[in-house]
């Protein structure tokens, strides 16, 4: 842990105390930057959150077979080419249907768990890295499927634009252009400028210091 004695303030910083100042001065203001895009890339985004009941691994398997089935029902469910909103409506309309989707596999399974099915509008999620794009950490709006208790590992993806959905054929750039996202949210995603590891770290940074100062 680095402390600096503020009860001596004559004192001259050593260098290695100057360059750990400057990258948390450098991290912070790269982070509080990505902190602004990832609201805004946040808005054109509703993301899959399914919860299994446990960790044990026969609910961890029923986790992701649910998931596949409540996939394959919001195919049905999304408006053709209608944007967030609309989405987000015809979500919230056929929850009960998205729902009776889940429990039926549960049921064929023969689990007795339920199954619950919502539209959050805050939802927190941690950087996460896909096969050809990635999501900074932040809230996001979220389709959110709990099975049972809810007390088992998650698992995340993005039903808008639908680059979870198994019928998408293009890319992640056409799909996501084609949602209405523009190019610099499109880019923050794949890294198409710049490594977004490494921008996406110093947003971690920044927001461990926010937490800190809050």
């Amino acid at each position: 842990m680095f402390v600096l004695n503020l009860k001596n303030p004559g004192r001259k910083l050593r260098r290695w105390e100057l360059a750990l100042l400057l990258g948390v001065a450098i991290a912070a203001l790269v982070g509080a930057w990505l902190d602004g895009q990832q609201a805004v890339l946040a808005q054109e985004v509703i993301r899959l959150h399914v919860i299994a009941n446990s960790d044990t691994e026969e609910d961890q398997a029923l986790k992701l077979k649910v998931r596949d089935r409540v996939l394959e029902e919001a195919e049905t469910v999304f408006p053709e080419n209608g944007d967030i909103e609309e989405t987000a409506q015809a979500i919230i309309q056929d929850l009960p249907r998205l729902a009776a989707a889940g429990a039926q596999v549960v049921a064929q399974e023969g689990y007795d768990y339920n199954v619950k099915v919502s539209l959050e509008p805050q939802v927190w999620f941690p950087t996460k890295y896909y096969e050809d794009f990635a999501l900074p950490a932040g809230n996001y709006r979220a389709l959110r499927v709990t099975i049972g208790e809810g007390e088992g590992q998650n698992w995340w993806c993005v039903v808008f634009p639908p680059l979870c959905l198994g019928s998408v054929s293009e890319s992640t750039e056409e799909t996501a252009a084609a949602a209405g996202m523009d190019s610099d949210q499109i880019a923050l995603m794949t890294g198409e400028n710049e490594g977004y590891v490494v921008k996406f770290k110093a947003l971690e940074i920044y927001n461990s210091i926010k937490e800190a100062l809050s």
